[in-house]
């Protein structure tokens, strides 16, 4: 047989073989069941973060850090004594190992449910049987899929992320606060202030940029055209209370919400602020922490120079290129967020004021990534 016979043969048999092949896939998409199972989508953004989360907080270490952070389990045992009334219905959304869905139960409520997609429910389960606490349904299933037949009278939660958004705090809770929660219903907490200082950081502790370095007289600067790319190089998670040395200007919060009013929709996608630097000093970046509040004097704070920060949550740092400013000096900061939740979104710049001689506006811009 020549080798022209063959090729012949060989490419009659793949167009056939194609034909046969998109035959059977028209016939496997006309059946949506069958084409689901063959041609699984590709998972959404929320899909994958939820898969993760679940993983993440099925680690008994993770459970270990929340239970021995000391200042935030005296906030909610606080806020649950001061707010839960014997007789409510309460969510406790994203529960963990229970604890609060005990506190909530032996505080009197007359029912609550426990949600949680995490395996961390079989323990949570184990653990209110041995102790002994009753009124907890214990849920296996993400808070969007939670239904109730008689809505509830408080919804308890710990969705805050180092960020603050950044574990979907906005969109869970409004979720649930539209769907199950009675009209005049308690969310606890629901105050919350979003920082985001302009921060100085300790001499001996600050890393610089590569291109920033010289070390025993080799240059780096050369680099500085090879910036990465990826958005996480430029934040840093840090819960070290020496790493900081100050503010260089008076914390405010860049924005405060209250979960009893806001919607997703209602978030802002850019913040402008100012700081006036009364410690003057080394920009290094800005650090990024919050306050959940419940009563005036009932304060949590994430803050990298609160001594009673509670410990398990990080605080982020943002980091920008050096600049140094003098008493006086004002520094305007824009922070432009594409998805709260998604920090590898956020882009930061900022514009130097001077407090005497010639005014500079040159604006300095998330490194590498641009200000946009």
């Amino acid at each position: 047989m020549s080798f022209s016979v063959l090729q012949r043969l060989s490419s009659a048999t793949f167009s056939l073989g194609r034909r046969l092949a998109e035959r059977l896939g028209g016939w496997v998409r006309s059946r949506p069941a069958l084409a689901a199972w063959v041609y699984p989508e590709e998972p959404t953004a929320e899909t994958r973060y939820r898969e993760f989360n679940g993983r993440y907080f099925a680690n008994f270490h993770e459970q270990e850090r929340m239970l021995a952070d000391k200042p935030r389990m005296d906030f909610y045992r606080a806020a649950i004594n001061r707010h839960i009334q014997p007789g409510d219905r309460v969510v406790d959304l994203g529960t963990g190992t229970g604890i609060l869905a005990a506190l909530a139960s032996r505080r009197g409520a007359a029912q609550v449910y426990a949600i949680d997609h995490s395996p961390i429910l079989d323990q949570a389960r184990t653990l209110a049987e041995h102790n002994g606490v009753k009124r907890i349904e214990f849920i296996a299933t993400h808070s969007k899929e939670f239904t109730v037949n008689e809505r509830v009278d408080v919804i308890l939660h710990e969705q805050m992320g180092d960020c603050l958004f950044d574990e979907a705090m906005v969109a869970n809770v409004t979720d649930l606060r539209d769907r199950v929660l009675r009209p005049g219903g308690l969310i606890l907490p629901s105050r919350f202030e979003f920082y985001c200082e302009p921060i100085k950081i300790r001499d001996g502790r600050l890393v610089p940029f590569l291109w920033e370095l010289n070390v025993q007289g080799y240059d780096y600067s050369c680099l500085e055209r090879s910036r990465p790319q990826d958005p996480g190089y430029y934040h840093l998670c840090s819960s070290d209370l020496g790493l900081v040395e100050h503010f260089l200007g008076e914390p405010e919060p860049a924005l405060m919400l209250d979960l009893g009013t806001v919607t997703g929709a209602g978030l802002p996608q850019e913040l402008h602020f100012s700081r006036r630097v009364v410690h003057a000093g080394r920009l290094d970046g800005y650090a990024v922490f919050f306050r959940a509040r419940v009563d005036d004097d009932l304060v949590l704070s994430s803050s990298p120079l609160d001594p009673r920060r509670a410990p398990h949550w990080g605080f982020r740092i943002l980091r920008t290129d050096r600049d140094d400013f003098e008493l006086g000096d004002v520094i305007e900061v824009t922070l432009r967020v594409g998805a709260w939740h998604e920090l590898d979104s956020w882009r930061w710049s900022h514009v130097k004021r001077m407090a005497a001689g010639p005014h500079s506006a040159e604006p300095v811009g998330t490194p590498g990534l641009g200000s946009s």
